[in-house]
């Protein structure tokens, strides 16, 4: 693996998410797809537990401005992916979320990847500050 492949003590939280038999492909490893719908459901449900976010409800919320992943080992079903979540990044209205997704119990990530959010109104769809309480949440995933 590379020299950067990050390791699980670099992530302040995980989130446990199992494999499904359909995430495997023809070639017999999990489609690339399906991390980026790992690291969706990681950060949305982190959002969700933290109070966050309210699907369909919030006044404001995240939109995905930008993604990215570097994949550094296989994984299959039946793995349980562990996903790491940190922040890098709080801009104004902008948050960079980091992900890795380790296999079962291995120290460094099989994955890397980000999501930027910009944080939008419901309404108008036009970015708005981060502020108070969803800023200090934040702050807890920088190491």
């Amino acid at each position: 693996m590379p020299a950067s492949c990050p390791k699980r003590a670099e992530f302040p939280v995980f989130r446990q998410l199992p494999t499904r038999w359909m995430d495997n492909d023809v070639y017999g490893h999990m489609n690339n797809v399906v991390h980026y719908s790992l690291f969706d459901t990681a950060v949305n449900g982190w959002l969700i537990q933290q109070g966050l976010l309210e699907p369909g409800k919030s006044e404001t919320f995240g939109l995905v401005v930008e993604t990215g992943c570097k994949y550094y080992a296989e994984m299959q079903f039946p793995d349980i992916v562990h996903a790491g979540l940190r922040i890098s990044r709080i801009g104004t209205s902008s948050v960079r979320f980091e992900i890795g997704l380790f296999r079962n119990d291995d120290e460094e990530a099989a994955a890397e990847g980000f999501f930027v959010h910009v944080y939008v109104g419901r309404e108008t769809h036009r970015p708005v500050a981060i502020e108070g309480h969803r800023r200090t949440v934040f702050e807890t995933l920088i190491l």
